[in-house]
């Protein structure tokens, strides 16, 4: 019989750590405390965000923390005085399950691979609100520091308050920000992401474009414009992603279509504009299409529905062939009107349109015959599309490529401009990635890598997608994190719906967002001072890579405080 562990000595005091953004605090491990000889530099318009953890003192048989009728479930709020121009948020970081963190055979950076309860969702706060403490197990509290976008330069010194439900103080801590007057650029890429509006309807549940779908869906969009995206999938038609050879997914197509004679047809363009319009309301700039022929080769065409004497019917799907003369006459009517609308709605120039997701080299004859099919009728347009091998871009198939992470060194090699990059399930070694299981360092690094590789787009296929793998059925994202044990957990989404068609967002979310952001510092930089100058900060010893990459936190903190600090020094001058 195994010999029982030694009780640990008991804790008499409330434990309390100030921590960055890039520390993942699980209920079973102390965290790494946030350096404050490091300075926390923004601007008027940024945002700071630490997080608070916490561990209660023992609770033992007969004794509990604190008095009923809390019993031995401590209760804490954290609050703030109120400081000028500063906007404090807090959220419970919440604990998810999660079984399929990793492939085997991963590299060595990740920070644990078993199965066990992960903190990703940020649940809101509101002001009073108190977070649950359970006996033995860190908590911890995400925390945004908003400053005001008219907000003066200077030092401002937050102090954050953590108390018992009776008000009792059991810590504070002082954070320290300087607000520089600098103004960062906008995003000078194309950030775009993948809303699966199917998830939508699953989650608000309700029809597609009901007034509570058009609620979720727009909570979506936001969420996706905090992560720093500027563009987001439309579906004009339902995308034919992820979808099971021979099956559907639920039918979101905004675009009416009806049949007025054998092979012509009418277009309602009314719901695009519509979402169009809530888009630009956002602030996106870029508005993406749905791929005009299926996965995994392009051999088939997206699922269509047509209004056929007053019955709505699929009229394309996995059943018509990509060359199918039906649909090209579809096409040859439906692709200019499209056109039109978006020219006049939103500008042709910023709309990104796909052949077929990510094409492999023996699908080459498939791919260009699908390609050949609407090539004339985008004449001028931006085609791009997923895919890794350079063989498909070698013979013209794909003229803009978005390149998985891994595969980018054969491009960039050749010095084959411009490119977009990807990451996604596959992408699980060495290369940056927002798995759970990948330390949020090494979601940061992308922001920096970005840059220096010149990628003009980054493209990701997982805001919401709340399925299983190839749409068989909907999933609870706060169960099932894998989508059906399919994807490294995180992999399939960076958003949780929350109550009322409201959006959390999560940590692996907010440090995207802060890699885009040190991607807008470094443009705006480079544009003053030139590119020798974000090098002296970013990759001093020109060494960094796609797959070589400070693992460090604490270096992506120190880059943003130096790349602020060059920012307002050569403004200045």
């Amino acid at each position: 019989m195994r010999p029982s562990p030694a009780p640990l000595p008991a804790r008499t005091r409330w434990t309390s750590v100030l921590c960055d953004s890039l520390e993942k605090i699980f209920p079973d491990t102390a965290p790494r405390p946030v350096s404050m000889d490091i300075a926390l530099n923004t601007w008027p318009g940024g945002r700071v965000s630490v997080q608070v953890a916490l561990l209660a003192p023992s609770v033992t048989a007969g004794r509990v923390v604190p008095a009923p009728p809390e019993g031995v479930v401590p209760f804490i709020t954290v609050t703030s005085p109120p400081v000028d121009s500063v906007t404090v948020s807090s959220f419970a970081v919440d604990l998810v399950p999660a079984r399929f963190l990793a492939f085997e055979q991963q590299d060595r950076n990740y920070l644990r691979t078993d199965a066990g309860l992960w903190p990703d969702p940020l649940r809101p706060l509101p002001i009073g609100e108190a977070v649950k403490l359970y006996p033995g197990q860190w908590q911890s509290i995400w925390v945004d520091l908003d400053i005001a976008p008219d907000a003066a330069a200077g030092q401002k010194t937050i102090e954050l308050v953590v108390q018992l439900t009776d008000g009792t103080e059991i810590a504070r801590h002082r954070v320290p920000i300087t607000v520089f007057d600098i103004r960062p650029d906008k995003l000078g890429i194309v950030n775009t992401i993948w809303m699966h509006c199917d998830g939508i309807a699953h989650q608000s549940r309700s029809e597609p474009f009901s007034p509570a779908f058009m609620a979720l869906a727009e909570s979506c969009m936001q969420a996706a414009r905090d992560l720093g995206c500027n563009s987001i999938l439309v579906p004009a038609w339902t995308p034919p992603l992820d979808t099971a050879i021979g099956a559907e997914r639920l039918p979101t197509q905004l675009v009416g279509i009806t049949e007025t004679a054998a092979g012509e047809y009418r277009f309602d363009f009314d719901r695009l504009i519509d979402w169009l319009a809530r888009m630009r309301r956002l602030g996106f700039t870029h508005a993406e299409m749905p791929h005009f022929f299926t996965q995994w080769g392009a051999n088939a065409t997206p699922a269509i529905y047509v209004d056929h004497d007053g019955t709505v019917e699929r009229r394309f799907g996995w059943d018509v062939a990509a060359t199918d003369p039906s649909y090209r006459l579809f096409l040859s009517q439906f692709i200019p009107a499209l056109r039109a609308v978006l020219d006049r709605e939103w500008g042709l120039d910023r709309c990104l349109f796909h052949i077929s997701d990510e094409p492999e080299a023996h699908m080459a004859p498939g791919f260009g015959a699908a390609r050949a099919v609407v090539e004339p009728l985008l004449e001028g347009c931006t085609i791009i599309d997923a895919m890794s091998d350079i063989e498909l871009y070698d013979k013209g198939l794909v003229t803009l490529p978005v390149v998985s992470i891994d595969h980018a060194g054969d491009f960039l090699a050749r010095d084959i401009a411009p490119i977009w990059l990807y990451y996604c399930v596959a992408q699980h070694r060495e290369v940056a990635n927002r798995f759970f299981a990948t330390p949020p360092a090494r979601n940061r690094v992308l922001g920096s890598q970005l840059w220096l590789t010149g990628a003009r787009g980054f493209l990701h296929w997982g805001l919401n997608f709340w399925n299983t793998a190839h749409s068989t059925r909907p999933v609870d994202p706060f169960r099932e994190t894998d989508a059906g044990g399919a994807f490294p957990a995180g992999d399939p989404f960076i958003i949780y719906p929350g109550p009322e068609n409201t959006i959390w967002h999560s940590i692996r979310g907010r440090v995207a967002a802060e890699a885009m952001v040190d991607l807008q510092l470094m443009e705006t930089l480079e544009s003053l001072a030139g590119r020798d100058a974000v090098l002296s900060i970013v990759d001093p010893d020109r060494t960094l890579t796609l797959i070589h990459y400070p693992q460090d936190p604490n270096h992506f903190h120190r880059q943003r405080a130096r790349l602020v600090e060059a920012i307002a020094e050569v403004r200045t001058q």
